[in-house]
């Protein structure tokens, strides 16, 4: 095995075997092979695809970099969510805890934001001593007190894919589908579950920009599922617009708690409720009377406590991180509302300091739009349509700029 061949050959188009896959996921792992040859192996893969068995090879081959949940047999059904990233999606601070009220046991992975993507840990850290380094033991500990529990990825957990993730990230090879299936798949199947729903955007502010390419998206990760002997549900949604009415972390988190109020944006309660049905035992009604009726802002509570968060200072969040500058963004005109482009609004709250530029960037959690207006609405001229959360006026007016240009009015 030489890396520079392998690469040369999936650059030319070339199908890998599974022991080359292997190999070059091992020695990325362990450090034989630094990150410039794997930047050069994920450039070639994003151009030239990988064929089912060999997406199925790299997923497993990430999936044993690391250990894996070894249940107790007395566990209940074991399930989880991923989404492939969305603009504003804040979906798994709401979804996680509902589905813990259904004596489910969530144990759910999550990652720092990619792209224009917003990452659940960022969204959790916000929360004041919220910590989600946890090892398997721990975790299944958490899980037989509450159900629950919201974690990064470890040392001792797909190691490749951690690597590999904040990688991609910065290395313009996020889109690919390949790499997407293995990232997702590896990390969720090393918590050993017994079902799974896929939450699979597409639209200006997804990674797959058109449903077509979603549905081979969703097929894939179904297909490699499915063959692993997990449950696998596949639901797709458009995001042409932000979920929900803000975008940055602990604006979000804000959010979150509405809807887990019973309150919050409908398009985010719908998106929840969806994505819940598919792996609970419970109904739609049930689910929503937990929601409604503080059941599961309850288990939220307890997750945040468990995890070493501040749960008292939840009651009125939008107080933690106050932003330097919050400036209001007004309709150039009156009518209704055709286009609030989530891309645009992405990249802007990137530039804001909501997301980053290269792995090693912190986030800034006070950072990002709220009350931003949804398609379909009815504004006059001069009427808020969002407000931007900055650290100074002139990135501020920046913003404001940004959005601007993504918005549209008929």
């Amino acid at each position: 095995m030489h890396v520079p061949t392998l690469i040369e050959r999936k650059r030319d188009g070339y199908a890998l075997d599974q022991d080359a896959i292997r190999f070059l996921v091992e020695a990325f792992t362990d450090g034989r092979m630094p990150d410039y040859q794997m930047s050069a192996f994920a450039m070639a893969v994003y151009f030239q695809g990988m064929d089912a068995g060999e997406t199925a090879a790299l997923t497993r081959a990430m999936l044993e970099s690391g250990t894996t949940f070894r249940w107790p047999r007395h566990a209940p059904r074991v399930v989880d969510k991923h989404s492939t990233g969305g603009v504003g999606d804040k979906v798994s601070l709401v979804l996680a805890p509902l589905l813990a009220c259904d004596e489910l046991w969530v144990p759910m992975i999550s990652g720092r934001g990619l792209g224009i993507t917003g990452g659940t840990l960022d969204k959790l850290e916000s929360i004041p001593g919220f910590r989600v380094g946890f090892e398997p033991e721990e975790a299944i500990a958490q899980l037989e007190r509450i159900g629950v529990v919201m974690m990064g990825q470890t040392v001792s957990i797909c190691p490749a894919d951690r690597k590999l993730y904040a990688l991609r990230d910065v290395t313009a090879t996020v889109p690919s589908r390949p790499l997407l299936v293995a990232s997702i798949l590896s990390k969720k199947l090393a918590e050993s579950l017994d079902a799974l729903v896929l939450d699979v955007k597409f639209g200006s502010g997804a990674f797959m920009k058109t449903r077509e390419d979603a549905i081979l998206l969703g097929e894939a990760m179904l297909e490699v599922g499915v063959a692993m002997g997990v449950e696998t549900r596949v639901r797709y949604h458009r995001m042409d617009e932000p979920t929900g009415w803000a975008v940055g972390n602990a604006l979000e988190v804000t959010e979150a708690i509405e809807c887990l109020r019973g309150g919050g944006p409908k398009d985010l309660r719908e998106l929840v409720l969806a994505l819940a049905v598919e792996v609970s035992l419970a109904g739609r009604e049930r689910l929503e009377g937990w929601l409604d009726g503080g059941a599961a802002l309850a288990k939220f509570y307890e997750l945040v406590e468990a995890q070493g968060g501040d749960s008292a200072c939840l009651d009125e969040f939008s107080r933690i991180h106050p932003a330097a500058t919050v400036r209001e963004i007004r309709s150039p005109n009156s009518g209704v509302v055709t286009r609030v482009d989530a891309e645009t609004v992405g990249r802007a709250a990137n530039a804001l300091g909501a997301g980053r530029d290269r792995a090693e960037d912190a986030v800034n959690p006070a950072v990002g739009f709220d009350r931003i207006v949804k398609v379909g609405e009815r504004v006059s001229s001069g009427e808020v349509i969002a407000r931007v959360h900055a650290d100074c006026q002139g990135d501020a007016e920046e913003a404001e700029r940004r959005f601007l240009s993504g918005f549209s009015i008929e």
